[in-house]
């Protein structure tokens, strides 16, 4: 299930006293109740300040989900960003009936994109999934600055959502000078925003080099090694995260 969350608005749970948590509504029995339970020496109820009972409720938390995702490569490349967009829709889907959202920043050549601005709409993802590029070299650096941007942007506006970054990568870091120190810099920078990580490697071949486990680790991160990246990885490891 997912997860609960006390605030302002849902299902009534309870009362307090008002300031020990997010304000609610009176709670007028739970007022009552206080007031009443109080000596009267038989005569009428009445209120005082600190009989005052606001209602405790308990809602869905939303969460935003933000894929940053290795576009560099050549066939390799297009095949995972076509499973990944496919796992985006998938997840806004789901997210129809929530408050989700779902956003995907991309980094190849020399640079990183935020392609897709955290949304809730199904039809704007895909109008912006359509026809991806893919190729060049791995501005791996880039694209973790450009997550952590975008993080920060989306907790400004709305700091009760649970932001899940799902970075897909072999870890390597091949685009400009330095690529290799940069990039690690960049995680150090993720993992001090204290956001639940989930690098999902992606490394093919006989010979394994294992950075995208060194990177995991460097932020704090869940490391999940597939065979291959598949639309059905992707949307599992999000919900088990954020369900």
């Amino acid at each position: 299930c997912r997860s609960r969350a006390v605030g302002t608005r849902g299902r009534r749970i309870g009362a307090q006293p008002p300031g020990r948590g997010p304000g609610g509504s009176l709670h007028l029995v739970e007022t009552v109740k206080a007031a009443a339970s109080r000596p009267h020496g038989g005569g009428r109820i009445g209120l005082l300040p600190r009989d005052l009972r606001v209602a405790v409720r308990e809602g869905q938390e939303s969460n935003l989900v933000l894929f940053c995702v290795d576009a560099s490569g050549s066939m390799a490349a297009r095949k995972r960003m076509g499973e990944v967009k496919t796992a985006i829709l998938s997840l806004l889907l789901d997210a129809y009936r929530r408050r989700d959202k779902v956003g995907l920043v991309t980094f190849r050549g020399t640079g990183a994109e935020l392609v897709l601005p955290p949304t809730r709409s199904v039809d704007t993802a895909a109008a912006r999934l359509d026809g991806l590029p893919a190729g060049g070299r791995t501005p791996l650096a880039e694209g973790l600055l450009e997550a952590a941007r975008v993080l920060r942007r989306e907790r400004l506006r709305d700091p009760r959502q649970r932001p899940l970054l799902v970075l897909v990568t072999d870890g390597r870091a091949t685009a400009g000078p330095g690529s290799v120190g940069r990039s690690l810099a960049a995680a150090d920078h993720v993992a001090a925003l204290g956001v639940t990580t989930v690098v999902v490697d992606g490394e093919s071949g006989p010979l394994r080099l294992g950075l995208a486990a060194g990177l995991a680790r460097r932020l704090g991160a869940d490391h999940i090694p597939v065979s291959e990246v598949s639309a059905a990885a992707l949307g599992g490891a999000v919900r088990e995260r954020a369900a």
